[in-house]
Order: C-alpha cells, then structure tokens, then sequence
C-alpha cells in the first residue's frame, strides 16, 4: 500500500465543500421523508444515483469496456477479481445498512443530534486507523486534535430538554456512523484499495438500491402523499450526493491520509445544525457555536504533519 499524501490546500477546500453538501443533504433527507418512507425513499436515491453513475461511465466510454474487461487471454486485472467482487459486496452492505440507519434515525430526531452523532466517524476511523493503517499513527498533537473535535461534537448533543432526542434515534445513528467507518477501512485495507473509486461506488449503489428496495416494504408504508418537493429531495440527493459526492469522497481517501480525510467530516454537523435552525425552524443552542469552534481547532491539529 502506498503512502498517502498529506493534506493540502485544494484537498482542504473540496472536503469542506463536501462537509457543506453534507450538513444539507440531512435537512433534505428529513424533508423528504414527508413524503416517502425513510428506507423506501433510500433505496430510490441509490437506485437512481446508479443509473446516473452508468450514464456518467457510458459518457466516459468505459461502460463497453466494463462489460469485457480481459480479453483472453490477457490475464484478468485487479479489480475483476473474484475477491474484489467479495469486498465490492461486502461495502455494498454497509452501504446499506449505513442508509437504513441513518434514514431512520433522521425520522426519529432533528436534523442537528443525528447528523452529530453521525458525523462522529473519524473517531472510530482514526482509532483504527493509529491501529491497522500505515502511516496514520496519532502522535500526541493529532490525539488533542481528534479529542478536541470529538469534544466538539459531544458539547453539540448535551442538551436534552427540547423533547427531539429520541434513544432509538441515537443508536442508530451510532450504527449508521461504524458503517460509514467500515466502508473507508475497506477502501484502504481490502483489496478494493486497487480499484477505482467509481466502481466501489458502482458496487455500493447497485446491492444498496436491491436490498433497500427489497426491505422497504417491512419499514411501512412506501408512500407518504409526496410533492414535487419530497420527489426534488430525493433526485438531488441521488446525483448531488450518492453518485457525485461520494465519488468525491472515496477518490480523496484514495490519495490523501483517511484519517484526514474523515475528520472534515466533523463540520457537517455544526452545518447541519444551522441550516436546520433555517430552514425547519429546529432550536439551534449555544453550545453548537462553541463546538463550531473546538471542531475548527481539532481540524487543524488533526492535519498537522
């Protein structure tokens, strides 16, 4: 495995445009399930944000090649191997679960306390990344980082009174989180770390949009009287999102440290919670602008080399 490179301006700049998209995509999942069920509406994001990905690699011309990818009797090439296609299944899965959860969470409790919940990922990532990952030890400096953002995170939560935190809630967040965790340790140590990001996200998409479609029935009902508004969400989350965004996200783990990388994703939630005192009138506390702060330091310390 090679070693990655460590973080720079340009990469900086994307990862808080993401972690922007990010904070959003949660007001606009929560929105949208008023007007679908929340894994039956996950499984249409992933549904129609595969066929935007194949249009995207018909576009590019590699889906024909996609389809014979080693003329005999060339041997086959990395990512067509049978154990590629065993770990492509296996991030698919925690793909899935991933959504199941956070959808449901989302449903369950406002917008801020999952998306901080589920925005803690770098913790895990990082805890097993200094364990499993070359290259990524935490010294003491990038320690106070990752504690201080965490910190962060946990100050945002505190408050229990408003009547929107919900225990169930909060554990599926949780699940949905070590999902997303597992997903970047796949990238890096499996042998998917040979493949090109757009086709792990091919394999995430396609086995999330079979079984969350397949699964969506016991979850209850399909449809809750959608608007052009809900059906709006849900195609902008399938392009913005599940296709692009994520393409993004798994092509800047390729090349940049993954605990780097993740620990962007800590100003999601300080954005979410903004954007959902905007636009859902959610109550938005103090603490959310103290933890603004901690995260920003963390951020930092985290990517000192």
């Amino acid at each position: 495995m090679s070693e990655k490179r460590t973080m720079d301006g340009i990469g900086a700049a994307m990862l808080i445009g993401f972690s922007g998209l990010m904070g959003f995509n949660q007001v606009v999942i929560k929105v949208s399930n008023g007007g679908f069920g929340p894994v039956f509406q996950a499984g249409l994001r992933s549904l129609i944000g595969l066929a935007v990905l194949l249009a995207w690699l018909a576009f590019r011309g590699q889906l024909k090649r996609a389809s014979n990818p080693a003329p005999a009797p060339t041997p086959t090439p990395t990512h067509w191997t049978r154990s590629v296609h065993l770990w492509g299944l296996v991030s698919g899965l925690l793909f899935t679960a991933e959504f199941v959860c956070l959808y449901i969470a989302l449903d369950l409790s406002s917008v801020s306390r999952v998306t901080i919940i589920f925005n803690s990922m770098p913790v895990w990532l990082a805890l097993a990344g200094h364990l499993l990952l070359p290259g990524e030890r935490l010294n003491s400096m990038r320690m106070l980082g990752l504690v201080l953002a965490m910190g962060g995170v946990v100050l945002a939560v505190l408050h229990r009174g408003s009547g929107d935190a919900s225990l169930l809630g909060d554990i599926l967040a949780l699940a949905a989180t070590l999902a997303w965790a597992g997903i970047a340790l796949c990238a890096r140590l499996s042998p998917l770390a040979h493949v090109p990001p757009i086709r792990q996200l091919t394999y995430q998409l396609a086995t999330s949009a079979l079984v969350l479609l397949a699964i969506s029935p016991l979850f209850g009902p399909l449809l809750r009287d959608p608007t052009a508004l809900h059906i709006s969400g849900v195609v902008f989350q399938a392009v913005a999102i599940a296709s692009l965004g994520y393409l993004l996200w798994l092509w800047l783990i390729s090349i940049y440290r993954a605990n780097a990388v993740a620990s962007f994703s800590f100003l999601s939630p300080v954005i979410a919670a903004i954007l959902g005192w905007l636009l859902l009138d959610e109550v938005i506390y103090p603490q959310v602008w103290a933890a603004l702060a901690l995260v920003a330091i963390g951020i930092v310390l985290i990517n000192r080399k």
